[in-house]
């Protein structure tokens, strides 16, 4: 039996910044995730984009973390030690209707204090970026729109965090939460936490976990959704994330220039669905709408296609939610159960407000040892040649390289390895390796090998790829 002061349940982008926020506070924090790794259920396929704020309803808590979460993007990053990059966007319309609801929505947004947004005439649009269709009539464009790598941003939350003092528990399935005296005591199927307090971090199995100890009017309905990444080669790609309003108000689009180089395209939508494998026809709607928006980009530049399971939070009476739904049923139990988009932009926003209310009813004091600063992998690729030479002669590892489409050196795997990855996905999410043109097929084989080496197992023991469906059958609740 551990005792702690707050258990964290659920390892996405939510826990870890709950989790390093809470490490501000003088407390006792251990972050439990199910599976093997950390970000690899809602936060390993996202659409990256660090949202500008100008869409939600005022008033709200989201509306207002938004705002806030993306004027402070650049600091965050700057901490954690990772690339961000604030492109901006370009939300284009084919005709009035859609013209009107950009109006709207640029109307929205000032009154929000959203910076810069700007209502572009068709002509407009297309100067600023050519790559559009020539049918565009308008454009709403936010210069405070970017994007981040989503993975990368939890992995090195939840390094901080750990460096901070958060224990982290991988492999480990909550089975039963009760309240008691002093708090709660979770059941894992590892061991017990007895703690002051809980946070339920859990994603998709959110409204499963508040379930084992409080009743819930929320429940979270998973929608699937298919994406395609075009090369970093590709011709014609735009520089802005671009975005589409439809005419007939039906399902939009992004097509967003990644940190990596790549161009990312999608989502279509799926709803009530959980498959992680792709969908012929869902794929067949980005491409459309990739070509009727952005016509001269060459989608036989494709290198790959992924799917997707993301959170539709629903009330049960049948009510809308228009903001995040953060439930506090009782004394020291904080439930983020109602979180979508723009969830990653909000990640630090909705891991500082819990922390503080936490901490308030705990009496915990501030952390005056907190370091929020945390050091990347060193990347080779990034140094100038005489650089990278000093740093062969230093360590030959970085002289092998393992991933010729990403310059990835051995060294830098042997580092991902060494901060918790255990899986051949596990190191691309923590050094980009197999990310490029061949998608792994020349560098894959070389990463199980030192996964199998320094992890003291057979080759045909190592995991290859991310979840399946056992994200959505996660156990909570049973033996």
């Amino acid at each position: 039996m551990k005792k702690l002061d707050v258990v964290v349940i659920g390892g996405g982008l939510l826990g870890c910044f709950a989790a390093r926020n809470l490490c501000r506070k003088k407390l006792h924090i251990a972050l439990l995730e199910a599976r093997e790794d950390v970000c690899t259920g809602i936060s390993r396929a996202n659409t990256a984009i660090v949202y500008p704020g100008y869409d939600h309803k005022p008033g709200t808590l989201k509306a207002e973390m938004t705002v806030r979460a993306n004027a402070r993007f650049d600091a965050l990053c700057r901490e954690l030690d990772i690339p961000f990059s604030r492109c901006g966007s370009l939300m284009v319309s084919f005709g009035e209707k859609a013209d009107a609801v950009l109006q709207k929505k640029v109307e929205n947004g000032l009154s929000l204090g959203v910076p810069g947004l700007r209502l572009l005439s068709g002509k407009e649009a297309r100067q600023l970026e050519p790559s559009l269709a020539e049918g565009v009539s308008s454009a709403l464009f936010a210069p405070t729109a970017g994007t981040v790598n989503p993975w990368e941003l939890g992995i090195a939350a939840c390094e901080n965090a750990a460096a901070n003092g958060a224990e982290l528990c991988l492999n480990t399935r909550v089975l039963g939460i009760c309240r008691t005296a002093e708090g709660y005591r979770v059941e894992t199927d590892r061991e017990v936490f007895c703690c002051r307090a809980v946070v339920n971090c859990a994603g998709l199995s959110a409204d499963k976990v508040q379930h084992l100890v409080y009743p819930t009017p929320v429940r979270i309905v998973p929608d699937a959704a298919d994406y395609l990444i075009l090369d970093k080669a590709a011709a014609n790609k735009p520089t802005h994330i671009v975005q589409y309003e439809p005419e007939d108000g039906g399902k939009g689009f992004n097509a967003v220039p990644t940190v990596e180089g790549s161009l990312l395209l999608g989502p279509s939508e799926r709803e009530n669905e959980t498959d992680f494998a792709v969908s012929a026809a869902g794929l067949s709607f980005v491409r459309e709408l990739a070509e009727h928006v952005l016509p001269g980009l060459d989608l036989r530049d494709t290198i790959r296609s992924f799917a997707a399971v993301r959170p539709n939070p629903q009330r049960t009476d049948g009510s809308s939610i228009s903001s995040f739904v953060i439930e506090h049923p009782a004394p020291a139990f904080w439930s983020l159960i109602g979180i979508k988009t723009p969830g990653l932009t909000c990640a630090d926003e909705l891991g500082r407000y819990v922390a503080d209310r936490l901490a308030a009813e705990l009496g915990a004091e501030e952390n005056p040892a907190f370091d929020p600063h945390r050091a990347a992998i060193r990347r080779a690729r990034d140094l100038s040649l005489s650089a990278r030479a000093a740093l062969v002669r230093e360590n030959a590892s970085y002289g092998d390289i393992l991933c010729p489409c990403e310059d990835v050196t051995k060294a830098e795997v042997l580092e991902a390895i060494r901060r918790g990855a255990v899986s051949v996905d596990g190191v691309k999410r923590r050094v980009g390796i197999g990310m490029g043109h061949c998608q792994g097929s020349r560098c894959g084989r070389a990463v199980m090998e030192l996964l199998a080496k320094e992890l003291g197992v057979p080759v045909g023991a190592v995991r290859k790829d991310g979840p399946g469906s056992e994200i959505l059958e996660g156990g909570y609740g049973k033996n």
